[in-house]
């Protein structure tokens, strides 16, 4: 059974440099803290797919494509298929004057939003700042270890798969035609970051869902209690 454009795959899978046989990236928590690359933030989970949406690199969509569900698979990437190869006009020399002038101190590491690009200080020497806008892992040869997990078929389900990318958790979620109502309960934290994901989770039914047409969000607010009441 391959998988078409517009499936919904789930994949869990981990990406390791081929260049020193470091792991990356995974989806699964124990495999990253076994290797000490955990993030207490990430949410490890099995990774969406959307067939045909430029989701992940094309070379595991590719691959994925011809997969079949509980399937297991080891490729290994060239540059291309991954993230690139390196673009030298990406790496740019700017004086450190241009900073100073901004009240900003560069150092290695710092990522600056250049020409609505990410950056990265790469060094700063004889007052001069050397900055890289390529994907950090632009030039490197992958290996994956993919593994599929499901293919959703029900809209509810493909809605629940990406809000759980955006780590979000709803009450609920139904579709009648081409509406969908999605529900937040009064135990989701309605803060800053929920705000941003939420519009984010928006965003991507619409253009993922190509059935979908409308999304209303419903949530429940509940007045904090008062000591002594």
């Amino acid at each position: 059974m391959a998988f078409n454009d517009g499936d919904f795959v789930t994949i869990d899978y981990s990406a390791w440099r081929v260049g020193d046989g470091r792991l990356i990236y995974t989806t699964m928590k124990k495999l990253a803290e076994d290797n000490g690359i955990l993030d207490k933030e990430a949410n490890y989970v099995p990774q969406l797919v959307i067939m045909g949406k430029e989701s992940v690199i094309k070379g595991v969509e590719k691959v994925v494509k011809t997969m079949n569900v509980s399937d297991s698979k080891t490729v290994e990437f060239e540059p291309k298929e991954a993230f690139g190869e390196k673009n030298p006009d990406l790496v740019k020399v700017l004086p450190l004057s241009d900073f100073k002038k901004r009240d900003m101190m560069p150092y290695p590491g710092m990522q600056l939003d250049i020409d609505n690009m990410v950056a990265v200080v790469k060094s700063v020497n004889s007052g001069r700042v050397v900055i890289d806008a390529n994907h950090p892992l632009a030039g490197e040869k992958l290996k994956y270890e993919i593994k599929v997990v499901a293919k959703l078929d029900k809209e509810e389900d493909k809605v629940k798969a990406i809000a759980e990318a955006y780590s979000l958790k709803p009450d609920s979620v139904s579709v009648t035609g081409n509406q969908m109502k999605i529900t937040f309960g009064e135990k989701i934290e309605k803060n800053s970051k929920y705000l941003v994901n939420k519009s984010d989770l928006v965003n991507s039914i619409l253009r993922y869902m190509d059935k979908i047409e409308k999304v209303v969000v419903e949530e429940d607010y509940v007045k904090a209690k008062t000591e002594g009441k």
